[in-house]
């Protein structure tokens, strides 16, 4: 068991750095000491669009061609941890618990949808889940602990479907549809950020759509089994909708979103809920343009960081103005739970969010 003293100077660390990130925000973008993101190069050009972020050192990457890579110092170097068996797989989404353990999303139709897990830092993997469903298409996968998880897939006759483990991923069972509301009209997840289904906390998760008439959040209060669904204020169509949610509790959300096309307008693409996604509202002064990942840093109050192809936007309201801070392209971000955020994107594109005082 670790000294007393050695827990709280972890715990003094944790909320510095939450603490560092909410002040970041506050500086004006182009301030001396504003934030910024420290490029970490990974030699790759694979397009990056599942992160995790599991500390200051450690962060994991999955991406296009069936690439997956992992840091263990801060991203000054990066290994290639791959599946043997993933060459040219698509990998949305990755969740890690640490540097050694991590549950792998591969995305597609048929049995390109796939679910590895690894215990060994990536050194090996074994395969979980395959799907054997051609009408299904897995876009996200979240964990609400080391053991506990939930993948979800586009509709499948007429509603979503939901893939449950409670054994860290090296078996997954089909949950009953019974539970979840009817889909919409070309209503779908979208596999942008890996966070088109998220949880917080022991039983609660959202999943976020687009690609119908109206965007909607569903929310399970009992991990996947039943739903209640509501719509968002984001617009919605074949290329719109809400990409990624992020909730710091079990009542405060936000999503964001917009149409992925280039040169496309993305009005409201931000709103955000106060009573755990029953209600949704649009953000007062949202980002200028479609976002396609959002993470709210632990230990930093109402500050959250949004990005997407066309730049990184922070709010110090919980979600209800949203200033520009940098114009790079990122399509995902994740908050560690030490208050560490890293970024990810394409042409190998990863960085983690600095503060650098001015002077």
């Amino acid at each position: 068991m670790e000294p007393m003293r050695a827990v709280v100077r972890k715990l003094a660390m944790a909320g510095v750095c939450g603490a560092v990130v909410a002040a970041s925000l506050a500086v004006p973008a182009r301030a001396a000491g504003g934030p910024s993101w420290r490029p970490a190069p990974t030699g790759s050009d694979a397009r990056f669009r599942g992160l995790a972020a599991v500390g200051h050192d450690v962060a994991w990457l999955a991406g296009s061609g069936g690439t997956v890579l992992r840091t263990t110092d801060g991203g000054r170097t990066w290994q290639n941890v791959a599946p043997a068996d993933g060459a040219g797989l698509e990998f949305r989404d990755i969740e890690a618990f640490d540097a050694r353990r991590a549950v792998l999303l591969a995305i597609g139709e048929g049995d390109a949808s796939r679910v590895y897990r690894t215990s060994d830092g990536g050194r090996s993997w074994t395969l979980g889940f395959k799907n054997d469903d051609p009408k299904a298409f897995y876009d996200c996968v979240t964990f609400f602990d080391s053991r506990h998880g939930l993948a979800m897939s586009d509709p499948v006759d007429g509603r979503f479907r939901i893939i449950s483990t409670s054994d860290g991923g090296r078996s997954w069972r089909v949950l009953p549809s019974k539970g979840m509301p009817p889909a919409l009209e070309g209503e779908a997840g979208f596999a942008a950020s890996g966070q088109c289904l998220v949880s917080h906390g022991k039983r609660d998760v959202w999943l976020a759509t687009g690609g119908g008439s109206r965007s909607r959040v569903f929310h399970s209060r009992d991990r996947g089994l039943t739903w209640t669904v509501a719509d968002t204020p984001l617009p919605s169509g074949p290329a719109s909708g809400v990409f990624a949610v992020a909730f710091r509790d079990s009542r405060h959300g936000i999503a964001v979103g917009g149409d992925y096309r280039p040169g496309e307008p993305s009005p409201k693409a931000a709103a955000t809920t106060g009573d755990g996604g029953r209600t949704w509202r649009v953000a007062s002064r949202p980002p200028a343009e479609y976002r396609s990942g959002v993470a709210w840093p632990a230990y930093s109050g109402p500050a959250a960081v949004a990005v997407g192809p066309t730049g990184s936007d922070g709010t110090l309201t919980a979600g209800r103005t949203w200033k520009s801070f940098d114009t790079g392209s990122f399509d995902t971000v994740d908050c560690a739970s030490d208050g560490t955020c890293w970024a990810a994107g394409e042409q190998g594109r990863a960085a983690r969010l600095t503060f650098s005082r001015a002077g």
